[in-house]
């Protein structure tokens, strides 16, 4: 007689414990990691920002003590796992998360790959600065499959492209979005995408196509990016009001000289979802 038998494999697991945040639709993933245990893959952190086969997400942040003289600091990283340099949405909702789970109130500073980030905290909004923005280059002619696009760039911690269009809720952003996103001449980072429809001076609404992401329904770096172009280019003072997809309005606040951006701040929405642990 032939002894049949079965072989069970054991793979440990490990539950992390997380709590997910979102700024004005712009949805994340936050993991305390301040003891140092956390080291995730690039496909886990695709997978636990999948909206089907994880938690759903924009991003995740790890959360880590400062390595620069600054008490906290973060890892961020984009949906499919891609390292990201800022995101102002994020550093909006990082701010409130160190305010509950490290006890800092008021005014707090955290370390990001573009710099130190400053953050204040009120009751309904924080207000981020952004590291001074560069490489400002208006009025450029790129070519598409939909045609000649006239787009205007500037870097506000990540690179960020814009393209004004008369309605931007008909704008081709998944598709256009994706092409720019990937042009040659912005090659070899790429850049992310931004619709920009002007509804009256000092007011815009702004669609963007994210790098890593796909559209989102807002972006904190792109708002910012979108606001002091239009103001640049229609001269507009400070603050510009912004919609997003996700329904919110966020202020970009700045100061200017020429085609010099400084103290650029971002004010908005930073609220907690929910808390939970996942296995990896």
């Amino acid at each position: 007689a032939i002894e049949k038998f079965s072989i069970w494999l054991y793979r440990p697991c490990v539950h992390l414990a997380f709590t997910k945040m979102n700024g004005a639709g712009n949805d994340f993933v936050l993991i305390d990691n301040r003891e140092g245990g956390v080291s995730l893959t690039r496909d886990q952190i695709a997978k636990l920002c999948h909206r089907q086969r994880g938690i759903g997400a924009d991003g995740l942040i790890l959360f880590r003590h400062g390595r620069e003289g600054t008490d906290w600091a973060w890892d961020f990283y984009n949906a499919d796992g891609s390292d990201a340099e800022m995101c102002g949405n994020g550093a909006r909702c990082f701010a409130r998360y160190i305010s509950k789970v490290a006890g800092a109130n008021g005014s707090l500073q955290f370390e990001t790959v573009c710099g130190v980030i400053d953050a204040s905290i009120g009751s309904d909004a924080v207000t981020i600065n952004l590291t001074e923005p560069h490489d400002l280059a208006l009025n450029e002619a790129i070519t598409t499959s939909a045609g000649e696009q006239t787009v205007h760039s500037l870097n506000t911690g990540v690179p960020h492209a814009a393209l004004f269009v008369g309605d931007a809720d008909a704008a081709m952003v998944e598709n256009l979005g994706s092409e720019i996103r990937h042009h040659e001449h912005f090659a070899p980072a790429g850049t992310n995408v931004n619709f920009v429809q002007i509804l009256e001076p000092g007011h815009i609404r702004v669609r963007t196509y994210e790098r890593g992401v796909g559209e989102t329904l807002a972006c904190g770096t792109g708002v910012s990016a979108a606001a002091l172009l239009t103001a640049r280019l229609e001269g507009w003072e400070s603050p510009v009001k912004v919609d997003v997809l996700g329904g919110d309005a966020l202020a970009v606040a700045f100061e200017c000289s020429g085609d010099d951006f400084t103290s650029v701040q971002l004010t908005g929405p930073a609220e907690f979802v929910f808390e939970g642990t996942v296995e990896i």
